[in-house]
């Protein structure tokens, strides 16, 4: 029954993001131009870094090639999960105005509909540009490549990208509860985007616990780079987290249907 219900949800969104690519695809020039902007932007946040390291050869006791292999794990997940459920964040100004009502009477689950009819091509112009990041970062990284390291890096990237996806609809479903959400949800996306392109370490200790034990990040990148960089943390981690991503995941799957379903059951069109 779980399952049919994930194949119907899956094929639906796979329906409505088609349709929103090709009206899309009918404005080919600002399709492209918007490509081309995301690029740019989100490659200013790589410079940024860039920068910082001109300063100074380490940060934190990584190296510029540690922290660019960082930078592009921690891009490629939250790009792809931009990409995939990013469209969540549009959900406070239909809650507000009532126009949510609409998406719970289509045949439809209202979260698919919800993404997959925002659905935006341009945004996997952030993928591609961590993406770049991420090949030249490990090519040119001191990494000893054994298997474990090797089936690492996939993993983590697919368990990153599910928690991001995860944290993208929690953080938008607040807008059940309260009348503006957006600047709240983007402190956790957008935001965490941004800081686990950093390591952790280097952070105060308020931002570590937040990210570590209220909104698991720490997985997303840094624990798992740990281990594929061969690298050591001065925090008081377990050194078995390093490993914890995939499970990390599945637990902010299930937070994320909780917290989505008991928003919709509060939901009372625009009085709530």
């Amino acid at each position: 029954m779980v399952g049919e219900r994930i194949r119907a949800g899956l094929a639906d969104y796979r329906t409505l993001a088609a349709a929103k690519l090709r009206s899309d695809w009918q404005y080919r020039a600002g399709f492209v131009a918007m490509f081309a902007s995301t690029v740019l932007v989100t490659a200013m946040d790589f410079a940024g870094i860039a920068v910082v390291f001109t300063k100074t050869p380490e940060l934190g006791g990584w190296t510029f090639r540690d922290v660019a292999f960082l930078y592009g794990v921690a891009g490629v997940s939250f790009g792809l999960a931009d990409f995939l459920v990013g469209s969540v964040e549009q959900i406070s100004p239909r809650v507000r105005t009532g126009v949510f009502d609409m998406l719970l009477i289509r045949p439809v689950n209202a979260l698919v509909n919800l993404t997959a009819s925002e659905f935006t091509f341009r945004r996997v112009g952030k993928v591609a540009q961590a993406l770049v990041v991420l090949v030249v970062a490990t090519a040119v990284a001191d990494i000893e490549w054994t298997l474990g390291r090797i089936l690492m890096l996939p993993l983590t990237i697919v368990s990153g990208t599910v928690i991001a996806c995860a944290t993208w609809v929690i953080t938008a479903s607040i807008a059940f509860f309260t009348v503006e959400t957006q600047e709240i949800a983007n402190t956790f996306t957008y935001g965490g985007d941004l800081a686990t392109s950093y390591p952790l370490h280097i952070f105060e200790s308020w931002l570590r616990v937040l990210v570590t034990y209220i909104v698991p990040l720490v997985f997303v990148s840094y624990l798992p780079a740990l281990y594929i960089l061969d690298l050591e943390t001065p925090l008081a981690l377990p050194s078995w987290l390093r490993f914890a991503s995939p499970l990390a995941a599945v637990a902010m799957v299930v937070v994320a249907r909780a917290v989505w379903r008991a928003g919709l059951r509060h939901y009372r069109s625009t009085g709530s």
